[in-house]
């Protein structure tokens, strides 16, 4: 609270967008936690929250006839621009929210002051929902060709791995730390997927230390244990997802790519994926079109085509389906870096994973998948998303870029996916909100130095109390495919309007046609169950005849703490069927807010 300069301000306006639609008029309130605008217009006390650590940036506009503005863009891609009577009152609204959205340690982070009603054996039982080890456990890991090693235990192979990796059963200790010496930030090549069917692996490293001419035994041996545990196919793909111009210069550094007359058996590819500081621009450059008030079709297109967006889409879903064709296709081995093997090869060893493995495309499996490709494998996280006060050159949308990868992907195939928009959106607004102890930190050695799992929360039993809001209602388990084989033609790929233009309308989000569908969908299913309450208590009153044991006492299965009836949804040919895997939940009250709210001050 040490921060906030003024809590409360009245007679704050709230521009709209458009010309043609009235600004709304209201209170300001900024507690330790949110930046919170209650509308008090025609009788209206609509309430909008926004995290402090939402905020990207606070920006104070020249001072105009009708008052002085205030300009907020949000990491959500939420604007809000304010307009305060009293000069005073903007600077100091502007003072604090520049402190409070800029917090310099992490434990001023929100997740530390966060207290959901959980015991210390929720939380335990929370952070030990999602194992990356029972993940490889699933793929049939360890076996005649892999081993799941705990050489890594103590961090001192490589820091920013986890404590367990997926390794060749025939390379050996001085093999495995040999080559993570001559890998960048020691990132040797470690197991991110193993294909059961084929016996294929997808593997993960950074750039070697190769320069122009250094070589290193221990890695070309790294790499043919790699083959060697793949009886099926002779060689191994190594790919670099950077273009070939940026491993070349980075050659000239002392570090680059593989070069094959030092490996045998290996096929090289490059990608062509550009690095984070192109794709920090090129987000910019599209949010500057979203922002467009009144743009032509002709200023909108070229917008949208010079910000390059679309085109680094593409890149990243190129890189995935290659993966996923060498695998199951050629049964070959794929081995992936960029320069340090957190941001690109996170990308599309992921992307690679959902492609392959149906596993991934549930709403438990998306979860395991971002625990185990991103999290555990030391994606940034606390640096790409800005978390604290530090180096904005960090700051580059990578895990954004995924989750609109996978969005793509939904749109391609509807039925294969047991979470919809909502889900991705949701997941994309909680690593910024900093809420649970998920995303903070740069790798798995940084967190539990944190003592995060003694501190904070786990998101994932939040997402998955609340999964009835998640849920597809096209998705049919019988209409999986093995293989997912999209089409990277620009024609398939369509402009994400839920993530960017989610706020277009003003303060509060746009309600999709899958919105309206999961609320009449709970509703009917509230409904029938007062109907039927009603119905009992009046046949207890004497009000109502006895029908006959339609009509019964509740038994343990209808109480309120129990799952709730199927709820029927309608499918893609107009006909209702329930909901697959499992029963619609109970709707929280209030959940249609924001989650953000709970916990906080007012």
């Amino acid at each position: 609270m040490e921060h906030i300069i003024t809590p409360k301000v009245e007679h704050v306006k709230l521009l709209n967008k458009y010309p043609e639609k009235k600004s709304a008029l209201g209170t300001l309130y900024l507690t330790a936690t949110h930046l919170i605008y209650v509308e008090q217009t025609n009788n209206s006390r609509a309430e909008t929250w926004v995290l402090h650590h939402h905020i990207m940036s606070v920006e104070k506009l020249p001072l105009t006839a009708p008052g002085c503005p205030l300009l907020i863009r949000c990491k959500t891609f939420q604007l809000l621009h304010l307009l305060f009577q009293k000069e005073r009152d903007c600077q100091d609204v502007y003072q604090s929210l520049l402190h409070l959205s800029q917090p310099v340690k992490e434990d001023e982070l929100y997740a530390f002051l966060y207290t959901p009603h959980q015991n210390q054996e929720d939380r335990r039982q929370g952070w030990e929902f999602i194992s990356v080890a029972n993940d490889f456990s699933r793929m049939g890991l360890s076996n005649e060709y892999w081993e799941i090693s705990p050489l890594n235990k103590n961090y001192e192979i490589c820091s920013t791995y986890p404590s367990i990796l997926g390794l060749p059963k025939n390379a050996s200790v001085a093999v495995v730390t040999g080559s993570a010496k001559f890998r960048s930030r020691g990132r040797l090549p470690v197991l991110s997927y193993y294909h059961k069917d084929t016996k294929a692996a997808i593997c993960r490293c950074s750039q070697p230390l190769s320069g122009l001419t250094s070589r290193c035994v221990e890695d070309e041996q790294m790499l043919q244990a790699i083959s060697q545990a793949n009886p099926n196919c002779p060689f191994i793909y190594v790919v670099d997802t950077r273009p070939k111009l940026n491993a070349m210069a980075n050659r000239a550094a002392g570090k680059g790519y593989e070069n094959e007359d030092n490996y045998s058996n290996i096929r090289f590819q490059f990608q062509g994926i550009e690095n984070i500081h192109v794709m920090r621009n090129s987000l910019q450059k599209l949010l500057e079109v979203c922002s467009m008030k009144s743009p032509s079709m002709s200023d909108y297109l070229t917008g949208l085509e010079n910000s390059g967006w679309m085109r680094h889409i593409k890149s990243v879903m190129d890189a995935g389906v290659f993966l996923a064709k060498a695998v199951s296709e050629e049964r070959a081995s794929v081995l992936v870096h960029c320069s340090d093997g957190w941001d690109r090869t996170a990308q599309v060893c992921s992307l690679a994973c959902i492609l392959l493995d149906p596993y991934y495309r549930t709403i438990k499996g998306l979860m395991v998948l971002i625990e185990k490709e991103w999290i555990s494998f030391g994606h940034k996280f606390s640096h790409r998303c800005g978390h604290l006060d530090s180096d904005p050159k960090e700051v580059s949308p990578v895990f954004t870029q995924f989750l609109e990868c996978v969005w793509q992907l939904s749109e391609q195939f509807p039925c294969v996916f047991e979470f919809n928009e909502r889900y991705l959106i949701e997941i994309h607004n909680q690593v910024y909100a900093c809420q649970y102890g998920n995303f903070i930190g740069n790798c798995q050695k940084e967190r539990l130095d944190m003592r995060l799992h003694e501190k904070t929360f786990s998101l994932w039993p939040h997402l998955l109390k609340n999964q009835h809001l998640y849920r597809n209602p096209l998705y049919r388990r019988s209409l999986e495919s093995t293989v997912l084989r999209p089409s990277t033609l620009p024609l398939h790929f369509k402009f994400w309007c839920g993530m960017y233009n989610h706020y277009d309308g003003g303060m509060h989000p746009k309600q999709s046609v899958l919105d309206q569908l999961l609320s009449l969908t709970q509703k009917q299913v509230e409904g029938e169950r007062t109907m039927t309450e009603l119905q009992r208590l009046a046949v207890a009153d004497g009000v109502l005849p006895d029908p006959s044991g339609l009509i019964s006492t509740p038994t343990k299965q209808d109480s309120p703490c129990e799952k709730t009836p199927t709820a029927p949804v309608v499918q893609s040919n107009g006909s209702c069927a329930p909901l697959i895997n499992g029963d619609a939940e109970e709707a929280v009250p209030g959940a249609e807010k924001c989650n953000e709210e709970e916990g906080a001050e007012s």
